[in-house]
């Protein structure tokens, strides 16, 4: 007789990756067996993947390697189905992983089906090996002084806009966006990203949407063709169909509906975690952002740990504290914020703010490898301890 308790984990990006280890920490006295699913033997810093864009190369961290220690086993696979009746998953459509609990933690990805011409003539900056060959092909670029328009004025394409126009000031740059960048920010820290945007030469096309991307220009709703050499996309994201396709309940978007424990109202052995995962707050709902995403890992692993002792488990609670913004390797600008992510009083700019930035964007990676031998606190809010629960 199997006395083991299965754990089934799908996705190592940040929320997949910090359950597991943390779960493998709270469970290491318990008969519990941890397997890990993931496409790639690397780990992605998605938070990077504008750095790389620019021609920038980051550290290569490798799974296995993150992973010593822990005893969790890792698949290198795609998750090609999931069966909530029996309680597998499918990697590659010929290995099935049987779980008493499964972690969905499979993330999201830029939607390039919205808007005609974007899937066939616009870059995203999904993964590396698509930043690097959009770097390779930005060299050349910018070596005719040529033109870059970035579609979306979200974090995201600031993120990438201000990157590449400081680390390749021979292009033109153009940024697309329905409403004002920045309009997530204060006043005065808006102000200082716009006066940022005209010291980088970036232009500013506001108040009009993309309604067809072609293979040199991008058209907008108001008729102007603007010209572009390269096209990258950022705006709108797009999550795996799996879990609708295996009749869990989701949303509109495909998101996974939770309950107060991040468990699916539909099939509770199954925790969704990160931007997989449709998680109201009495504010209202989370949008996905490593950020929250974080939080969200970690409190399910706690849970987990706690159910099989059998102690009772809080509600999950969460409140934003900031919004960093990178504007290049030497600048910055961050907005502190209140706890439904509105923009509170105080901000930070330049160099300090630069250096805030990489702080956020560096933590994880140590995060998960102390999250290997001891029980890290995960803050949510000002020097408030997370939803984390003592196993």
């Amino acid at each position: 007789m199997n006395t083991e308790h299965r754990i089934v984990i799908l996705g190592a990006g940040y929320t997949g990756m910090l359950a597991a280890v943390r779960l493998a920490r709270r469970t290491r006295k318990q008969h519990v067996r941890i397997t890990l699913v993931n496409p790639s033997p690397r780990f992605t810093e998605r938070l990077r993947m504008h750095q790389v864009a620019a021609g920038q190369e980051l550290a290569d961290y490798r799974i296995d390697d993150i992973l010593t220690g822990t005893g969790i086993q890792f698949v290198q696979g795609w998750a090609t189905s999931i069966d909530p009746a029996a309680g597998h998953v499918v990697v590659d459509r010929n290995r099935t992983l049987p779980y008493d609990d499964l972690v969905y933690a499979l993330g999201s990805s830029t939607d390039t089906s919205i808007v005609p011409g974007a899937a066939d003539h616009a870059w995203t900056l999904d993964n590396p090996r698509t930043a690097r060959h959009f770097a390779d092909r930005l060299n050349a670029v910018a070596a005719q002084g040529g033109t870059l328009t970035v579609c979306g004025g979200g974090l995201t394409g600031i993120e990438a806009a201000t990157e590449i126009a400081d680390s390749h000031p021979e292009l033109r740059v153009t940024l697309i966006s329905v409403g004002a960048p920045g309009t997530m920010m204060g006043d005065k820290a808006r102000g200082y990203l716009n006066r940022t945007l005209d010291r980088l030469g970036i232009i500013r096309e506001i108040g009009s949407a993309v309604t067809k991307v072609l293979p040199d220009a991008v058209e907008l709703s108001n008729g102007t063709i603007v010209s572009a050499d390269m096209t990258l996309w950022t705006t709108g994201t797009r999550v795996a169909p799996l879990a609708t396709q295996a009749g869990i309940e989701t949303d509109a978007r495909g998101l996974i509906v939770v309950d107060q424990t991040l468990r699916s109202i539909s099939h509770p052995n199954i925790h969704a975690v990160g931007d997989a995962a449709a998680v109201r707050m009495p504010w209202g709902q989370i949008h996905g952002t490593c950020q929250s995403g974080m939080p969200t890992a970690a409190y399910t692993a706690d849970t987990i740990a706690r159910q099989l002792r059998g102690k009772t488990v809080r509600p999950f609670r969460f409140g934003y504290f900031h919004q960093p913004v990178s504007l290049g390797r030497r600048d910055g600008v961050i907005q502190f914020t209140r706890s439904d992510d509105t923009p509170g009083r105080c901000y930070l700019t330049g160099r300090l703010a630069a250096a805030y930035k990489e702080s956020v964007s560096a933590s994880p990676v140590p995060l998960f490898r102390f999250s290997r031998r001891m029980n890290v606190p995960v803050k949510l809010k000002a020097g408030r301890p997370a939803t984390t629960q003592p196993a």
